[in-house]
């Protein structure tokens, strides 16, 4: 983003904020305690209200290879920096949320489906209760895929996620979802989830060039909620589970007539008419369990595709500029992560992550062993991790990455 947009940005938020100061207006302004929000704003009449908060994570990481003689790179970074608006419209059954990105790293990848425009936006969706259980969503937000995707990037057990979330995962994309639970017994809860989407991930204003995406998920929580808000979507016990605390997922994604390696994700697989289309699937099952501070996530990830290798009209096969073959990245991966929360907000965590690929890929099995330690200071608004890796890795070799990070949330 350039200078220009952040004045801009930054214009709008002082011209709503002095506005909801003016006294004459029907609308109270709050402040609340650290992590909780900037700037609340609701109107007296309970018509809307918004919510303003910002973020940053700042990384430092340095890997070196196990071959002799290798210099051993490093770099500094601002990871994520961004902004995010939420709230309800009308009624608090109809809410919203936006959230905007600004460092390098979050608006990257603008090419000509962006309209040559960088991703800035991250969500913008609305969200509507329209009957009982029932809430349909629409607009840009993440898909409901594998666990440690939707968890949020700044409430991460470890540094960043994992190798199959790196590979495998579907991100976000623009369409709508419908979600639902329910409950069998006094405890046992089940949510499900289908979604509607383009197919071609975020930010993108081309149009949609294949077919549709079509995502479903069912979630079990078999010993009821955890406790606060979203736990099962946070890493750490960090609200010290009292009782075991449970929650199993599986997602089944389909993109109809995909056009990139790794359906809504990856490069585009261009051909001499165009675009080599074929069907992506992916499945993805995982588990979350909690319990006095100890926590556990494990996740299990497949693609296949029904015509894999990128082909043109006549039937050659498609080669990438670096005279690779061009082929969806088919493949599984397993990802399992754990941690020990002590009294003092430490916490020691640990991860083993492999990836296959299907020999048609080219690319090489990874295994990938992780050590992490964390201590949050004001929970996972106000942190610092660090962690070491060892990656095993055939065709490029074995190395080390060590990283760590600072994490701030208003």
């Amino acid at each position: 983003m350039n200078n220009r947009n952040v004045l801009i940005v930054l214009s709008m938020l002082m011209t709503l904020f002095a506005y909801s100061q003016k006294k004459s207006e029907p609308t109270t302004t709050t402040t609340k305690k650290f992590g909780k929000g900037i700037l609340n704003i609701v109107d007296k009449d309970s018509t809307w209200s918004m919510k303003f908060s910002a973020r940053m994570q700042f990384l430092t990481q340095a890997n070196w290879s196990t071959e002799s003689g290798t210099e051993t790179s490093t770099s500094f970074a601002v990871r994520r920096a961004r902004l995010k608006f939420n709230g309800f419209a009308f009624s608090p059954k109809l809410t919203y949320k936006i959230e905007l990105g600004l460092s390098n790293n979050d608006i990257g990848g603008a090419n000509e489906f962006t309209n040559n425009a960088p991703r800035v936006i991250y969500d913008a969706v609305i969200k509507w209760n329209f009957h009982k259980n029932f809430d349909l969503w629409m607009g840009q937000t993440k898909l409901p895929g594998n666990r440690e995707r939707v968890i949020s990037s700044g409430d991460m057990q470890l540094v960043d996620r994992s190798l199959l979330n790196r590979h495998f995962n579907i991100d976000r994309d623009m369409g709508m979802q419908l979600r639902h639970h329910f409950n069998l017994t006094d405890k046992f809860l089940i949510r499900e989830i289908i979604a509607i989407s383009q197919g071609e991930g975020r930010n993108v204003t081309t149009g949609n060039l294949g077919g549709f995406q079509y995502t479903s998920r069912i979630e079990m929580l078999p010993f009821g909620l955890f406790t606060g808000s979203k736990g099962d979507y946070k890493g750490a016990d960090l609200d010290r589970e009292e009782k075991p605390k449970l929650a199993l997922g599986f997602t089944y994604d389909f993109n109809n007539n995909a056009v990139k390696t790794r359906s809504n994700m990856g490069s585009y697989m261009r051909n001499d008419v165009g675009f080599h289309e074929t069907n992506i699937s992916t499945i993805f099952a995982d588990a979350m369990f909690k319990y006095k501070g100890f926590s556990f996530m494990g996740e299990y990830a497949h693609r296949d595709a029904q015509n894999a290798i990128a082909k043109n009209s006549d039937g050659s096969i498609v080669f990438d500029d670096k005279g690779d073959k061009v082929s969806v990245l088919e493949g599984s991966a397993l990802n399992l992560q754990g941690g020990y929360l002590f009294k003092k907000n430490w916490e020691v965590s640990g991860r083993y992550g492999n990836v296959s690929f299907e020999e048609l890929t080219g690319k090489s099995d990874i295994n990938n062993y992780t050590l992490g330690l964390s201590k949050y200071i004001a929970g996972h608004k106000l942190k610092v991790q660090t962690d070491i890796s060892y990656i095993d890795e055939m065709f490029t070799g074995n190395k080390f990455l060590y990283r760590l990070q600072v994490d701030i949330h208003f």
